[in-house]
């Protein structure tokens, strides 16, 4: 029966906790809660209009070690800032090296 109640009747269809609407919509808001955590932990800001990246976070990018890196740092094969002991790479060097070193498949 279709009413003003959204379908249910007001004296038998309460909503509890174990109800399937109920239920639902925590899982609903669990699966955005887990999203935006996610987003949170990945997101960087934005430092004029540049993402900058630590080795760790590149290392995993790259699927290399960080030794790997600090090798390519010392050979000049990637660029990176340094300040201090801190040593940050820019995401779009990272993205022009990878795209520079790209090898075309054959057809």
């Amino acid at each position: 029966m279709d009413n003003h109640y959204g379908g249910f009747e007001p004296n038998n269809g309460l909503l509890t906790k174990n109800s399937p609407q109920v239920i639902a919509f925590f899982a609903a808001l669990d699966r955005m809660l887990d999203g935006l955590e996610r987003m949170a932990k990945e997101c960087r800001p934005v430092l004029n209009g540049e993402r900058y990246l630590t080795d760790i976070e590149v290392s995993k990018w790259l699927k290399v070690s960080r030794r790997t890196l600090q090798e390519w740092r010392y050979n000049g094969i990637i660029g990176y800032v340094q300040l201090g002991s801190k040593i940050l790479f820019r995401q779009s060097d990272i993205q022009k090296l990878l795209e520079a070193n790209l090898r075309e498949a054959l057809e």
